[in-house]
């Protein structure tokens, strides 16, 4: 059976841009340039996207577009005879199950408060933000509902194909993303005392540079520059095997590097203006979008509207990670054990509602379960997929791309410099074989400790 392909540029990068934009770009990157400088937080964030973040996207992009195939048949078809690369392919399909397991019980929550705000429950302030929320957590059936409502749709989208599904269905929600992004940040900046949650947001301070330290800044950077595109479990490999040669990976990396980079600036712009207007401290993590910015909403005029257009412009962002990653679980089965979609789609729609419950639990019946470090049940899947296979699984593919006992540079450099477009620098051989490989490492140790 001949395999499917994007059928157009835009679609490509918006899909593959909507892998990439996910909760951590609103709910961590605005944070993380507040308190750490402004403006020089976002350079330092910029450079090591374009030295760190980009190589290793298009290292997963090329090995997908070279061999046409999910990433343990992709692996096999490109390494030497004898080798065991394929294996780290069956650890990637691993750990987009177990980022399924609580990231779509995340959108679940974004969907449940945009219903929440649509249907008035914060209305008038009739309940306190915190109440609702560990009301939320504490009702199973709702979690669990919105949970597979999230599932169930998604894999109902995904069995149409990638043309008329997938693409189809993320090209109108990034561009509704996009829209609500923009028109809710310029809300933001109309409001009283905007302007100084927008200079304190993105103008460079070096008092705030020297109180925590130039070290931290750079390591907080690294960090978010790398995790921010969810390299090295496959979930962006699957989009280059259905990728045309016509253009280099290195152009369009650079264009899903803008878009996600884009989402995460104008979100800070969301919610440091909004901060700073009604006086309340920005927090980072679930606290913001939970807690913080519903009270904001809640207090301003037509705050139902716009807090309604937050959690969906939420559960678009979501939602698109979501659906990008069901696609690569359906063509990993398709491709590994001959499946057709429609039994890939049932047998993954009953394994991912059954493997998600334990997270749904997690902050209710099983709450006292706890696991890695005394995490709770969806911190600890967490840590699994972020702190140890994320980093390890980027790595892995750099040393195959770039080492003689894998791939090779050269076929490397052949197949991401494919087409018309911006093209990878050859001289960067030896960063890319021995500076990159330190800094992942540094990355994967740090998180670890």
């Amino acid at each position: 059976m001949e395999r499917e392909s994007f059928k157009s540029r835009l679609g490509f990068i918006l899909v593959s841009a909507g892998c990439a934009i996910g909760i951590g770009n609103v709910w961590k990157f605005p944070y993380l340039v507040g308190q750490n400088g402004g403006g020089i937080f976002v350079l330092f964030y910029l450079l090591f996207l374009l030295f760190m973040g980009m190589p290793v996207l298009t290292m997963e992009l090329a090995v997908g577009r070279a061999s046409k195939k999910s990433v343990v048949e992709g692996y096999r078809a490109l390494e030497p005879k004898g080798s065991v690369w394929h294996v780290h392919g069956w650890f990637c399909i691993a750990g987009c199950y177990l980022l399924m397991m609580y990231y779509t019980t995340v959108s679940g929550w974004m969907l449940s408060y945009f219903l929440k705000f649509a249907f008035g429950s914060f209305q008038g302030g009739l309940m306190d933000s915190g109440q609702v929320f560990s009301s939320m957590l504490g009702k199973p059936e709702e979690m669990a509902l919105c949970m597979a409502v999230i599932v169930i749709a998604g894999f109902m989208i995904c069995s149409l194909g990638l043309q008329k599904g997938l693409e189809k269905v993320t090209t109108v929600m990034m561009s509704c993303l996009l829209l609500l992004i923009i028109l809710l940040a310029l809300h933001s900046l109309l409001l009283p005392g905007a302007s100084e949650g927008a200079a304190f947001y993105l103008l460079p301070s070096l008092e705030r540079v020297r109180e925590i330290g130039l070290s931290h800044v750079i390591t907080a950077a690294m960090n978010q520059a790398f995790f921010t595109l969810s390299l090295g479990i496959a979930a962006m490999e699957i989009f280059g095997s259905y990728m045309s040669d016509e253009f280099t990976l290195t152009g369009e990396a650079v264009r899903i590097c803008a878009l996600d980079t884009f989402v995460a600036i104008v979100a800070g712009l969301i919610i440091f203006p909004a901060c700073f207007s009604f006086h309340v401290e920005p927090d980072s993590g679930p606290a913001l979008i939970f807690l913080t910015l519903p009270k904001l909403f809640v207090n301003m005029a037509g705050g139902r509207v716009w807090g309604s257009l937050f959690f969906l412009f939420m559960s678009f962002a979501s939602f698109s990670t979501v659906i990008a990653v069901f696609e690569n679980l359906l063509a990993s089965c398709i491709d590994n054990f001959g499946w057709d979609r429609r039994k890939a789609v049932y047998i993954n729609c009953i394994f991912i509602l059954l493997a998600s419950i334990p997270c749904v639990l997690g902050y209710n019946l099983w709450s006292h379960v706890h696991l890695i470090g005394g995490r709770d049940i969806l911190d600890s899947e967490d840590f699994i997929v972020s702190n140890l296979l994320l980093p390890l699984g980027a790595l892995i593919y750099l040393l195959f791309c770039t080492g003689r006992l894998g791939w090779g540079y050269e076929n490397y450099m052949a197949e991401c410099n494919k087409g018309s477009g911006l093209r990878m620098p050859r001289f960067l051989k030896p960063y890319f074989r021995f500076i990159l490989p330190l800094m992942i490492l540094f990355i994967l140790i740090q998180g670890l400790r």
